[in-house]
């Protein structure tokens, strides 16, 4: 079965579900959602520029203890 076609099967079961059980599917699916980190981070990209200055200082950067 391909992504797509049990992607529609959810939907199918979802349309499906009592309404009294759908808060607890909903909480459980929110769950395993949160659970996927999303790319990129909210920290990347936040230095300027291109990425060609910590390039091109990553040794002096790097000598500083960055990451310690």
């Amino acid at each position: 079965m391909s992504a797509e076609q049990e992607r529609e099967e959810l939907a199918r079961l979802v349309q499906q579900l009592p309404d009294e059980d759908v808060p607890a599917a909903l909480e459980q699916l929110r769950s395993r959602v949160g659970a996927v980190r999303a790319w990129p981070p909210a920290w990347f990209g936040i230095e300027p520029g291109d990425g060609t200055r910590v390039g091109a200082d990553s040794e002096d950067i790097l000598a500083e203890g960055f990451g310690k």
